[in-house]
């Protein structure tokens, strides 16, 4: 008998890219350690995150996110706009709104033009115990321009939660911003007790910014949806920016709109479905 194919879409979102598996019409073997070979981008399929689509009590659908390392995460910006292009294109729903179950809460992304998706992110988690961080222990946040010592480096952070930890330094030239040497060093931080994703950030306007992200459990990708969504609340709240910008992470544009204090965060952007295929199951999945 030949060996159990799984059937696959590869996606991207500003360049953050996807595995996406069908766990609505099929039986998935244990998803840790199938993340962890179908995302090696040597030995498998390669991507940032392995997205499983299933069926949900709570809303339309539920998103599981693994991590590279076979980690979930609560949530990802970038993969719900995929993720909705997916369940569209493969014939789950046609409805230009819909309700997605993740670990961070239902989540709703809708249709914004070809190839668009917007998402209503809900309201920024500010406060330090619910981010979940250190920083700022005591109060009610936001957690804004406070240090934070790494390896005997300070450095000025501002912590966000969009239902992930983020923690975000402004840089002056985020092209030039030791994103490999300390991201990895403050994701792991004691401050922040579930690790954090670290967005690095630099102010080029009132309306526009360039971010750099190491996301927690993956490394340097060339997006972060969730992260872009905690730089401009923090953006805005330090009053660096208006409250729509353009953040330009390496990999594409997105746009974020934080109307009030007291709104929910809006994020548009593209998805894009890049090819689909078939890979072959191992003895160990």
């Amino acid at each position: 008998m030949p060996p159990r194919e799984l059937g696959f879409t590869k996606m991207h979102g500003a360049g953050n890219d996807f595995v996406v598996l069908d766990g609505i019409g099929e039986e998935l073997p244990p998803l840790e350690p199938l993340a962890r070979r179908l995302l090696d981008r040597r030995f498998g399929i390669g991507g940032d995150q392995l997205l499983v689509a299933r069926p949900s009590a709570a809303a339309d659908f539920r998103m599981e996110i693994y991590n590279p390392d076979g980690s979930r995460a609560e949530m990802c910006a970038n993969g719900i706009r995929a993720f909705y292009l997916w369940l569209r294109d493969h014939g789950h729903t046609q409805r230009d709104e819909v309700g997605v179950e993740t670990l961070a809460g239902v989540v709703r992304p809708r249709h914004a033009g070809p190839g668009l998706v917007a998402v209503d992110m809900g309201l920024p988690i500010l406060a330090p115990e619910k981010i979940p961080t250190r920083l700022g222990a005591g109060s009610d946040g936001p957690v804004l321009d406070v240090p934070l010592e790494v390896d005997g480096e300070t450095f000025t952070v501002s912590s966000v939660s969009m239902g992930n930890p983020h923690c975000v330094l402004e840089v002056d030239d985020v092209d030039r911003a030791p994103v490999e040497r300390v991201g990895p060093r403050i994701e792991r931080h004691p401050a922040f007790p579930n690790r954090v994703n670290v967005e690095f950030v630099q102010v080029v306007a009132r309306d526009r910014v360039r971010q750099r992200t190491w996301e927690r459990g993956t490394g340097e990708t060339l997006a972060c949806g969730s992260g872009a969504c905690a730089v401009a609340v923090a953006s805005i709240l330090r009053g660096r920016t208006d409250r729509e910008l353009a953040v330009e992470l390496r990999g594409g544009t997105l746009r974020l709109a934080w109307p009030a204090d007291d709104a929910h965060v809006i994020m548009t952007g593209p998805a894009v479905e890049v090819f689909q295929g078939r890979i072959p199951l191992g003895e160990g999945d």
